[in-house]
């Protein structure tokens, strides 16, 4: 793959800039994302798919006065430019004023890019793909018991991000994505039973291997046949870490500064109070090397540092942009984001709950009876009340043992509840952007036959 000209991107962008100021602007920033990625996918051993797509969008965010406009653009010609600016300058004297809106008063500075390890200058080929994805298929085919292939897939991706803005901010980065999948069918007729593993990171070297990948994807379909509905109880549930993240994400929607404005979370009125135990730290990490989510500035050019939203046990802040921060009467935490077309929102970077001290065997020993879960479907929880509902399937725990399947049962509680009496294990592994270990939850419903 190519490498992007970041430097032809700043001039743009400083071109951008000075027209939309010419035109009438009073304020303005520019956002260029240039991307390439390749993917291929096999199934039962034959190539079924090979894509490669290549994008660079432009989106310019323009003030007059309290008022604002965004106009994007794929095409960076000089008459492109030239009417981007005219048209965004035209909207904003058209829109209704936001006394919320506008750019940081002061321009960050900028972390060294280069510290966080977010490129990879590896470039495999299609077929290497290809071969890599084949070769996680094969793996998962040869689980006895294993019946079918829905697919297996490898891609690898680059994206750039330029930006530079009126109050003097400019900045750049570049992230290397590489990832491998595979998802099969197990059994026969109507008692057939799918599951997928996959591995996605920053670097190659860090991508768990192919083989490995389709194997755990073929034992967790296998793994899953016989599933049984359980009758209705109260049990303590545990997740896997692969669904465990979810409840992190219900969080990170709850402490969103956009919620907490609108006054529609379940958590508006606890900032400074216990949400969860003692033992538990929540933390969002933009800094974090190699993390999938990791960048030297936010979306509105920000510099954004480490934050413990829950600090053994507290809940101590909310997700900023400068917009919501202002409603608040508080200064932006740099958790900005946005796309080409669209305006600044605040969301997590690499968030993660710290681990435990106990091994997910320990967190088990003692159940009697109980769920662990491995699959989630639904509509979760709900940022308004906390109301927490899900479809889920996995295995019933009895005498502190893992034993048969477990399939169309619902779980069920209020986060808020759920998080006062959660404990997690330690085995935490950053495989996405929301990351966390084993979890335990006491006393949730479990609605099945």
């Amino acid at each position: 793959m190519s490498t992007f000209d970041h430097s032809r991107l700043l001039d743009v962008a400083d071109q951008l800039l000075s027209r939309a100021k010419a035109k009438g602007a009073d304020a303005a920033d520019v956002i260029l994302a240039e991307s390439l990625s390749v993917s291929s996918t096999v199934r039962l051993g034959a190539l079924e798919d090979v894509e490669r797509s290549e994008g660079l969008d432009l989106g310019l965010r323009v003030f007059v006065g309290a008022s604002q406009a965004i106009v994007s653009t794929s095409d960076l010609g000089e008459s492109s430019l030239e009417e981007t600016a005219t048209s965004a300058v035209a909207m904003a004297k058209a829109a209704p004023p936001d006394p919320n809106a506008g750019l940081p008063e002061q321009a960050s500075s900028v972390s060294d890019a280069e510290s966080l390890e977010l490129y990879d200058g590896f470039s495999p080929s299609t077929d290497a793909l290809k071969e890599q994805a084949a070769e996680a298929e094969a793996a998962a085919l040869a689980v006895k018991g294993v019946s079918n292939s829905i697919g297996a897939s490898a891609s690898h991706g680059v994206t750039g991000v330029v930006m530079a803005a009126s109050n003097g901010f400019s900045g750049r980065y570049r992230r290397s994505s590489f990832s491998v999948s595979c998802a099969v069918l197990a059994g026969e007729g109507t008692a057939m039973e799918r599951d997928y593993d996959y591995s996605s990171k920053v670097h190659h070297a860090d991508l768990e291997s192919a083989s490995a990948i389709g194997k755990t994807a073929g034992e967790r379909a296998v793994s899953r046949l016989g599933g049984r509905k359980m009758p209705t109880s109260q049990v303590p549930v545990v997740y896997h870490p692969r669904v465990a993240s979810q409840l992190l994400g219900n969080l990170a929607n709850a402490v969103s500064g956009s919620a907490i404005a609108r006054g529609t979370s379940f958590l508006k009125e606890r900032l400074g109070e216990a949400v969860f135990p003692g033992h538990i730290t929540i933390v969002d990490d933009p800094l974090l090397k190699r993390g999938p989510r990791s960048r030297p500035f936010d979306a509105e050019g920000q510099l954004a540092g480490v934050l413990n939203l829950i600090d053994a046990g507290i809940l101590t802040t909310w997700l900023l942009d400068s917009r919501t921060a202002k409603q608040l009467g508080l200064q932006t935490n740099g958790r900005a984001s946005r796309g080409v077309s669209s305006g600044p929102s605040p969301g997590s970077t690499n968030l993660y709950m710290q681990p435990g001290n106990l091994s997910a065997e320990d967190l088990i020993s003692d159940i009697a009876n109980g769920f662990y879960v491995m699959g989630l479907m639904g509509r979760g929880g709900s940022v308004v009340t906390g109301d927490y509902s899900e479809g889920a399937n996995g295995f019933w725990i009895e005498n502190g043992k893992i034993t048969h399947p477990v399939t169309e049962v619902t779980i069920a509680g209020n986060l808020a509840d759920m998080y006062q009496a959660l404990t997690p294990a330690d085995d935490l592994e950053f495989t996405g952007a929301v990351n966390a270990p084993t979890l335990r939850i006491e006393g949730m419903t479990v609605a099945g036959s």
